[in-house]
């Protein structure tokens, strides 16, 4: 919701990129950042247009959802999130360039009820010491890297500083230096808050398993499409994905089948709007253009500035979609998860 800056061109846009992702100083060096507690409160959400957990809203079931507050001004700004196993624990992502985790928990009814143990992370870049400036700080979207069944790293796209890093899961707890992964140029030279806004890893029954879709929020291509791109071994390429009237990507998802999800955002006068798309898993190929039905479509208070989305195994292992929203560091908008179930 910044203004965008003017792309930088040549030495400058060179010296940006080496300074968010390499050494700021031997005496920043010894300054390491530490988790730090932060108590928040949650408020639940029972009824989501109109109806109770367990009615349909769309093409979805309500689950219910959780409004977070707290009194640290540090908690906000939540772009993006993932869960990491089935006892709840985990990851977001604050525009701030910091980690946000804890544990999301549930009622005995499998309502979301709130979310305990919650830390702070300052992110690092290189060569291990926090992010130096706010254009390198700008984290919007994330997934969790998983090998052999067990989460080990948080892959995290930026935006401004245009990037895509990894960063190692010790116990759970994400840290270490940042890890470049290798993006197009035609996105890694963009400069602006309408870049990298979207980052999803395709599970082993998509036809791309393993595979990293990235779809970037205003950049267009020449039919007015939203430009995308796999990083993959046999699957790299660009692709695009069409989206709705009045609304650009924010995040995906996929599904356990392959199937994937794009999670858009809008404005109508002075409220946000939101779709949740479904995109055949066969479309998420180099060179397609995606496209899919709509599971949702909202607007009015019910809603924020819905900017993620994550898809997890919730009570009973049922397929739970996790709606998230970023409330942009102001009083006047919340913080709220969203959960939802395919009926």
């Amino acid at each position: 919701m910044k203004r965008a800056r003017r792309p930088l061109r040549g030495l400058q846009r060179a010296l940006l990129l080496a300074s968010a992702l390499s050494s700021a100083g031997p005496a920043l060096a010894q300054a390491q950042p530490q988790p730090s507690h932060v108590p928040v409160s949650a408020l639940p959400i029972t009824r989501f247009q109109g109806v109770d957990p367990g009615g349909s809203v769309g093409g979805l079931l309500w689950r219910g959802g959780i409004a977070l507050t707290s009194d640290d001004d540090r908690f906000g700004g939540l772009s993006g999130m993932g869960i990491l196993g089935p006892d709840g624990r985990m990851v977001m992502v604050s525009d701030r360039g910091n980690f946000v985790t804890g544990q999301l928990l549930h009622d005995d009814a499998g309502r979301p009820s709130s979310v305990v143990g919650v830390d702070i992370i300052p992110m690092r870049n290189s060569a291990g010491v926090e992010l130096p400036r706010a254009s390198a700080r700008d984290a919007e979207a994330m997934d969790v890297v998983i090998r052999d069944g067990v989460p080990v790293a948080i892959r995290v796209g930026f935006e401004n500083v245009t990037r895509v890093a990894d960063f190692r899961l010790i116990d759970g707890v994400p840290g270490g230096p940042a890890r470049e992964v290798a993006i197009p140029a035609w996105l890694s030279r963009e400069r602006s808050n309408e870049t990298l806004e979207a980052l999803c890893i395709a599970p082993p029954a998509s036809p791309v398993a393993g595979s990293t879709l990235l779809i970037a929020e205003g950049l267009r291509d020449a039919e007015g499409n939203a430009r995308a791109t796999l990083l993959g071994v046999r699957d790299r390429g660009d692709l695009a994905y069409t989206a709705g009237p009045g609304t650009n990507p924010t995040d995906c998802a996929f599904l356990p089948n392959g199937d994937l999800l794009v999670l858009e955002r809008g404005l109508a006068l002075i409220t946000f709007t939101m779709k949740l798309r479904r995109v055949p898993a066969d479309q998420v190929r180099a060179g397609m253009v995606m496209a899919g039905e709509t599971l949702l479509e909202i607007g009015g208070s019910d809603i924020d500035n819905m900017e993620g989305v994550e898809v997890f195994a919730g009570p009973g292992g049922e397929t739970r979609i996790a709606l998230l929203s970023d409330n942009n560091f102001n009083d006047w908008q919340r913080s709220v998860i969203l959960t939802f179930a395919l009926p």
